[in-house]
């Protein structure tokens, strides 16, 4: 069994952002030589987040106005903003979304469904962070 660690460093223009990092995550895996396995993909930050779904950018408008919606933005509303912190929603909006996805390799190729796209969902943007790529096979 091999296995191959990379890291994606995304730093967002916009507090809240959604990126398709598909491109990136085929990179590495054509990097690993890895033809059967899986790939785990995850945000190493507790305001972001990592998640499969269809490429549309009205979709993708959709999820950031539904997580407004349900933990919206305001230093007054959270108690986690008392500590000094403003990104109390960031860290609920994660959770909403998740922290990682696992998909499998076959053929050396990420084994999606249709219309599957992975991205890396920003909730507290602006500064730097890393998603952790790892993928382990044959």
């Amino acid at each position: 069994m091999k296995s191959h660690t990379a890291y994606l460093h995304i730093n967002t223009p916009k507090r809240y952002q959604i990126v398709n990092i598909t491109p990136q995550v085929e990179e590495e895996l054509a990097k690993s030589g890895i033809q059967e396995g899986f790939c785990l993909v995850n945000s190493m930050h507790i305001t972001s987040s990592v998640f499969i779904n269809d490429n549309e950018s009205g979709l993708h408008q959709d999820f950031l106005r539904w997580t407004e919606e349900l933990a919206p933005y305001g230093i007054d509303k959270y108690q986690h903003n008392l500590t000094g912190e403003d990104n109390g929603d960031a860290h609920l909006k994660r959770t909403l979304l998740g922290r990682e996805v696992v998909v499998a390799v076959t053929k050396g190729r990420l084994d999606f469904g249709p219309w599957e796209t992975i991205f890396y969902a920003e909730f507290d943007g602006q500064r730097d962070k890393r998603v952790l790529v790892k993928i382990i096979g044959e």
